[in-house]
């Protein structure tokens, strides 16, 4: 492991990040474990960044790529593709939105730069809203949206990039309203903004802030952000790279939730619908997606093989209502974890929906964030045999906790009482 630890850092960027101080070479996985090259076993509560959505190994996943690979494995958007079209047809049907197209990637930066390069042809502008503490990705316009500074390398931009309040609930100059006054007053800002700016092309959010540490407005702000956005024509894409296909237990997709004045006009998805397989996409109605007057293709968006996988991944995940599992054992623990962090000085909050969950961190008696004591908690989580991850606003103190969506009563359990012993710990 120390030697393949020497030869990452002698070939890979210094900013390609780590976790852990022994880092952790997974060998192999198994529903809800994987195992190192040392043979240890870990129960995995974040599935490669909530993208192993269903389970490790899923039989049904593995012998999709099996045999579409038998088959051919490339052959890019210039010839048809059945498994493409079939899941295009399934995801449009699913989106809710009208008259939906569907244009694959091969990632969930890749989507937003598309929803992105849709929105700006449009709606003729470059001027872009997004929400503070947001993360759309890694690419030059991603990077230019995102409101999360450790993950914002370079303040160049292609766009004019404008941020709005409301993505996060307990923290910033509004925590301490109720729900319905912090609506109002988030909406307040954005109509003031908007009496100082030209024409915007369109607002990009997540529903619930992934990178940003599990973190959501109340219910229906982006309903009443539409009623604002509609008046001035401006588009509302939703980022549902971490939210969709259940992951929030109550809703499909996590727009759905702010799902008064209908679905977004746009919506972008990726990580979970592979199973690990490189997918994402765009939905958007016919009238956006269609708005591109010069060539384009994809090579290696929607190729067979990473279709093939979704088609099969998407069918488990319905079949087996994933979606209800993640509402029922992701609530069991949800109340188990906020017991924990009760009894934890350190802990400030426990939020989230679904198998969603962010534990929020701070030094004890102050507000403070204090990603030392992450570090230490995700440490101390790994040598009990379990696998989670970090992040939220400007330092990394919230631990992110997100399993596969088949995740069981018992395995919550452990999971849940690993994590309990790693907080006591520090």
């Amino acid at each position: 492991m120390t030697d393949l630890h020497a030869r990452h850092k002698a070939v890979l960027p210094e900013w390609l990040a780590l976790y852990y101080g022994r880092p952790l070479e997974i060998t192999h996985g198994e529903g809800r474990h994987v195992w190192d090259a040392d043979g240890n076993r870990y129960l995995d509560f974040f599935g490669g960044i909530l993208t192993t959505m269903t389970a490790h190994a899923l039989p049904e996943v593995t012998k999709a790529v099996a045999e579409q690979a038998g088959r051919i494995i490339h052959s890019s958007t210039l010839y048809l593709n059945r498994p493409m079209v079939e899941l295009a047809e399934r995801i449009a049907a699913l989106s809710g939105i009208p008259d939906a197209r569907v244009f694959f990637t091969t990632s969930g930066t890749e989507a937003n730069d598309t929803a992105l390069l849709l929105a700006t042809a449009y709606r003729r502008s470059n001027q872009i809203l997004a929400m503070r503490n947001s993360y759309h990705g890694r690419s030059f316009s991603a990077v230019s949206v995102t409101g999360n500074q450790a993950w914002s390398p370079t303040s160049l931009s292609p766009l004019q990039t404008l941020y709005v309040h409301g993505g996060v609930r307990t923290r910033g100059p509004y925590a301490g309203l109720d729900d319905a006054r912090f609506t109002a007053a988030c909406v307040a800002d954005l109509e003031d903004l908007l009496g100082h700016t030209r024409d915007a092309a369109a607002l990009i959010a997540e529903p619930v802030q992934g990178v940003g540490g599990f973190t959501s407005p109340p219910d229906g702000l982006y309903a009443a952000f539409r009623e604002v956005l509609d008046r001035h024509g401006i588009l509302w894409i939703s980022d549902e790279v971490q939210t969709g296909w259940g992951r929030t237990g109550e809703h499909f997709w996590g727009w759905q939730a702010h799902a008064e004045n209908g679905p977004p006009d746009m919506l972008t998805f990726a990580k979970g619908i592979g199973n690990g397989m490189s997918i994402g996409g765009v939905v958007a109605r016919a009238e956006i997606m269609n708005c591109l007057d010069a060539n384009s293709i994809s090579t290696f968006g929607g190729s067979p093989v990473t279709m093939a996988a979704g088609l099969a991944n998407l069918g488990y995940l319905l079949e087996h209502d994933l979606q209800g599992n993640a509402r029922r054992v992701g609530g069991l623990l949800l109340e188990r974890l906020r017991a924990i962090g009760a009894a934890v000085p350190a802990v400030r909050e426990v939020r989230g929906r679904g198998l969603m969950i962010g534990v929020e961190l701070v030094k004890p008696g102050t507000d403070e964030a204090d990603p030392k004591a992450a570090g230490k908690v995700l440490e101390a989580a790994r040598e009990g045999g379990l696998l989670i991850g970090k992040g939220g606003g400007h330092s990394t103190s919230v631990l992110r906790i997100a399993p596969p969506l088949s995740l069981t009563v018992a395995e919550a359990e452990e999971g849940a009482s690993l994590l309990e012993h790693a907080l006591r710990s520090i």
